[in-house]
């Protein structure tokens, strides 16, 4: 009989000290019985003749196979007995399998009765094979059926975990005395099995099976059997209801089964043995072992049930008479000692002081060399460099601790964070002051993001101007850089248009007005900054908008200074979906003409209400650009503007606005005007209303004309890689830096 048992180290440990254990105890069978038969010992009340076993149950009649040299229940082989309730058996299992040659089924189904004997929760029901579900149907305090199913939808390349693939499990009730297993499949296995062609079903103890992706879905069928607990007890009542006549022997008490009838016998604290025999339960001698906690064994005492080893205080263990005697204070001996505990505790004391100033000492030089590792992995030198060779800066960049950030942030809670995007995620802080700023930390491990954060401490030194969001500082000594900026508490443009505040509507004039004081804010980046900027990437997202509405522009990642000989630079392309320069997307030259561009698919959404790029509108009217051009084209432009906004009183600065936002997406950069020129017409509008006389038309087609092309620019740069903003989940397009 092949038996297939997989055992943790642990427990193959403990088996084995617990067979050993039964050699050394004496008395474990009733006097003149077999005390064993094989390698299995047999303790009382189980036995192998009437005299033997306890005699007023059958079910502990056990049969000794003298050739076999096996022991065995009911036919069963059994592998353990102890007077602790438990009985392990060697439980066939049940299969079923396909025959290709004679193209039929063979079977074998599992069912055993065990008497009195139930079984234990420490077994588990378990199906092996691919396409297989099994049952077990179990009797007797009350019925009970369970199952599993196990597939093979993938290759079971895990081993030990048996939960669906190749494997699966189920736990089995306690108090049933009768089982039954039964495996199935759901084909035929007409067709070539991957791993073999039976479904396998058993019992099987707690951590004796350990599932072989490989050798069981092959080879199962090789093993016969597997070990499974029962639990056994004396009668069918409590040790209430019996009382003084359990069977439980000296040293010992009664407790009732767990499986919930009947009772067993454990022997008390201090004793070890068999509590169903006369005299059993044997006194433990802890201090000839490792089972007393004396400091030192000369002190141990064993005790009847116990062991002692500790005289009282004040007190003195006398090694001659083993008698605790009164510490006499003026004894030489115990001054000497008392001299000598002092001495070495101040002596102790001296030592963990300078070993605790040594370690703060090198944990400090530690601390320092990081931070420095950091300052140069962050690109601290780099930023210096370019600073001092950028021109005069117009803010104070301020450098923040580590610590400091921490306790802005309260230790980079999650409740703090204002969003999440592609340059990393930025943080509401408070610092000291109780101030409120923002703090972008970088993703960790991105290194691409180091030359984004220098690149945007970098522009934003240059700018000093109040419809900018304002740089504080930055955070150099942690493992990802860090950024401080003002706090702006009204969320960005986007949000208010389509986003989180879209029901806060906008006027009108409050909408001329954020125009104003970004084409005001790109018009001095153009033109008014020490080194010309480009933004590179304008968008409603990266307008950020205070308590009182007034606009702010962020997000300098994608920036580029341009020199002053340079009116144009060659850059990979980089931006958003929507908002990107056709004419800059074809060539990857870079001038202040793409921000005007960008600009002019905000000043649409300004207008509309509608998103640069929908893909949820219809196609005609997906891009925003495209479907201004048309309706522009086809005299319709008052369905594109939005209703909420325009009135018989600003149509006309409406349709000027229009205008211009036509003008600023013209498809040749050359034919736009300059944010200069753009900032000084809207400006216009707000101051006369009305400068330009409104002839009544919309724009002739031919104005319109240079937006041709931008539905195939689209189409391109959906095929492009998408990511996400730094402030708000914007998609971004990035060609250039995966940002």
């Amino acid at each position: 009989m092949k038996v297939k048992v997989k055992m943790h180290e642990g427990m193959f440990l403990v088996a084995i000290f617990s067979l050993a254990y039964t050699q050394l105890v004496k008395g474990q069978s009733l006097p003149g019985c077999p005390s064993t038969c094989g390698n299995v010992t047999i303790e009382y009340p189980f036995g192998t003749s009437p005299d033997c076993y306890y005699a007023e149950d059958d079910t502990f009649n056990l049969t000794c196979n003298e050739t076999e040299k096996q022991l065995f229940f009911r036919n069963i082989p059994v592998i353990n007995v102890t007077h602790s309730g438990e009985l392990r058996i060697l439980a066939d299992i049940s299969y079923t399998c396909y025959d290709s040659q004679t193209n039929s089924t063979n079977w074998s189904y599992n069912t055993f009765g065990m008497g009195n004997l139930t079984l234990s929760v420490k077994n588990m029901f378990t199906a092996v094979g691919c396409d297989t579900y099994a049952f077990l149907s179990t009797y007797g305090v009350r019925n009970y059926s369970s199952g599993c199913m196990s597939v093979c939808g993938s290759a079971p390349e895990t081993n030990g975990e048996c939960s669906g693939n190749g494997c699966c499990q189920t736990s089995v009730p306690r108090g049933n005395n009768y089982f039954r297993v039964r495996p199935y499949t759901f084909t035929n296995y007409s067709d070539v099995q991957r791993y073999n062609n039976c479904s396998y079903a058993f019992l099987v103890e707690n951590g004796s099976f350990n599932f072989d992706a490989v050798e069981d879905l092959k080879n199962l069928r090789d093993v016969t059997s597997f070990p499974v607990v029962l639990d056994w007890s004396i009668g069918k009542q409590t040790c209430k209801q019996v009382g003084n006549t359990h069977i439980c022997r000296g040293n010992s008490t009664c407790f009732d089964s767990i499986r919930g009838t009947g009772y067993n016998c454990k022997c008390f604290e201090g004793f070890e043995g068999n509590p169903y025999l006369l005299d059993g339960c044997q006194d433990i001698d802890e201090c000839s072992s490792i089972r007393h906690n004396c400091s030192y064994p000369k002190t141990c005492r064993n005790m009847v049930g116990g062991f002692e080893c500790k005289c009282p205080s004040g007190f003195d263990l006398n090694n001659t008479t083993m008698s605790c005697e009164v510490i006499d204070k003026q004894d030489p001996k115990y001054l000497g000692w008392t001299t000598t505990l002092l001495g070495t505790t101040i002596g102790f004391l001296l030592i963990l002081l300078c070993v605790s100033f040594i370690q703060q000492r090198m944990k400090h030089r530690k601390d320092t060399k990081i931070r420095h590792q950091f300052f140069e992995q962050n690109g601290g030198d780099m930023l210096m460099q370019r600073l001092s060779g950028a021109g005069q800066s117009n803010v104070d960049v301020k450098i923040f601790t580590e610590e400091g950030i921490k306790t802005a942030t309260n230790g980079y809670d999650e409740s703090r964070i204002l969003g999440e995007g592609g340059q990393g995620t930025v943080y509401k802080g408070i610092l000291p002051d109780n101030s409120i700023v923002a703090i972008k930390k970088a993703h960790l491990g991105d290194c691409s993001q180091v030359e984004q954060f220098i690149n945007e401490v970098l522009v934003l030194s240059q700018i000093n101007h109040r419809n900018v969001v304002k740089l504080l500082g930055c955070c150099l000594e942690t493992e990802v850089p860090l950024l401080v900026y003002e706090f702006i508490t009204s969320g960005t443009l986007f949000d208010h248009l389509h986003g989180s505040m879209c029901d806060s509507s906008l006027t009108w004039e409050h909408r001329l007005r954020i125009a104003i004081e970004v084409a005001g804010t790109l018009a001095y980046l153009h033109s008014s900054a020490s080194i010309p900027i480009i933004h590179r990437d304008v968008k409603t997202a990266n307008i950020l908008l205070d308590e009182n509405l007034t606009a702010k522009v962020a997000d300098f990642g994608a920036s580029r200074l341009i020199p002053m000989d340079k009116e144009e630079l060659a850059t990979k392309v980089q931006g958003t979906l929507g908002y990107l320069d056709p004419e800059y997307y074809n060539t990857g030259l870079l001038n202040e003409k793409s921000d005007v561009y960008s600009f002019g698919v905000v000043l649409m959404e300004l207008l509309s209400g509608r998103k640069a790029l929908c893909s949820e509108q219809p196609q005609q009217s997906k891009h925003l650009v495209n479907y201004f051009a048309s309706a522009t084209k086809e005299n319709r432009l008052h369905e594109v503007i939005d209703g909420q906004v325009m009135n018989k009183y600003n149509q006309r600065e409406i349709y000027e606005a229009a205008r211009i936002a036509l003008e600023c997406t013209r498809l040749i950069g050359e034919e736009r005007p300059r944010m200069k020129e753009i900032a000084a017409e809207l400006e216009a509008l707000r101051v006369t209303k009305t400068k330009r006389k409104w002839s009544g038309n919309y724009p002739e087609p031919k104005e319109i004309e240079h937006l041709l092309g931008v539905e195939i620019l689209s189409a391109q740069g959906e095929t492009s890689s998408t990511v996400y903003d730094s402030i708000k989940n914007v998609r971004i397009l990035d060609i250039e830096a995966g940002r």
